[in-house]
């Protein structure tokens, strides 16, 4: 049986936009991601500090989601609502270069 895995994404959330991208997070992308398939779980925290070492330049956010499967994931991906609700999140942010890390949750 497959593990749960877990995306993480760090975001630079444009703070002149925060409590727009935070609403439309709440109200709107997580509300849409749940109705998929092995859905387990979506989370944007908010960088507090580097206690030791230092944070990725720029970014002010972590955007981590959990699925029950790559392959559920990937589908969820694949999903016109996700391109909608990814595109519109895009809007909230200053920059746009990712770095996607998928982890396999033991």
């Amino acid at each position: 049986m497959p593990r749960s895995i877990q995306l993480h994404a760090d975001l630079a959330v444009d703070p002149t936009r925060e409590a727009e991208a935070i609403r439309y997070f709440e109200t709107v992308y997580r509300p849409t991601a749940r109705r998929f398939e092995g859905y387990i779980d979506l989370q944007l925290l908010k960088l507090q500090a580097a206690l030791v070492g230092s944070a990725p330049p720029g970014i002010n956010y972590r955007f981590s989601i959990t699925f029950s499967s790559e392959d559920l994931r990937l589908k969820w991906v694949a999903s016109d609502a996700h391109q909608e609700v990814w595109g519109t999140l895009e809007t909230f942010l200053s920059r746009h270069e990712y770095d996607f890390l998928l982890f396999e949750i033991i």
